[in-house]
């Protein structure tokens, strides 16, 4: 019997990630230094480009593209890691460890009002109908067709898509 433990699939996942993974750093050298040649490109598995790169490696093409690149590369690098990632962890069927779901997310939602505080119409905030009332839709927002549900916009008569009165 072995003393080391089975693997998680965790501990496989940052394995082939460790393996796989690109330094930033060293990316932006590359294009810094032999962008003209390409080893920025093919450092990203890129080999198409690399290789145009070295076709054209006697204008100065490649090497004002280099220099511009270096600037782009440390984005350019995150991109390939995050892609390395997802495929080794849908390869070993599992989420992306450390990238769990969000949590109570409220992305451009203006916050409640408190009691009794007026808000201003230009911060997008619309109170809710009082009992009894019916509520018209603010301007610019859509109406839904009942019959195809098709949105179209406020203060359409006819739907679009089918016709029908709305």
């Amino acid at each position: 019997m072995s003393s080391v433990p089975y693997p998680t699939a965790q501990a496989v996942f940052y394995q082939q990630y460790e393996a796989l993974r690109r330094d930033e750093v060293v990316g932006v050298l590359l294009a810094l230094f032999l962008g003209t040649f390409g080893i920025h490109h093919f450092y990203l598995r890129r080999t198409g480009l690399g290789i145009l790169y070295c076709v054209f490696c006697w204008t100065s093409i490649p090497t004002f593209l280099g220099f511009v690149e270096c600037f782009f590369m440390p984005a350019r690098v995150r991109e390939f890691n995050a892609i390395q990632a997802a495929g080794i962890a849908a390869a070993l069927g599992i989420a992306m460890p450390g990238f769990g779901q969000p949590v109570n997310v409220t992305v451009n939602v203006p916050p409640a009002p408190a009691a009794g505080l007026v808000v201003p119409p230009a911060m997008g905030f619309v109170a809710p109908p009082a009992a009894g009332f019916v509520a018209t839709p603010p301007a610019g927002a859509s109406v839904t067709c009942p019959r195809c549900q098709r949105s179209n916009p406020a203060g359409s008569r006819f739907c679009g898509g089918c016709g029908a009165a709305l």
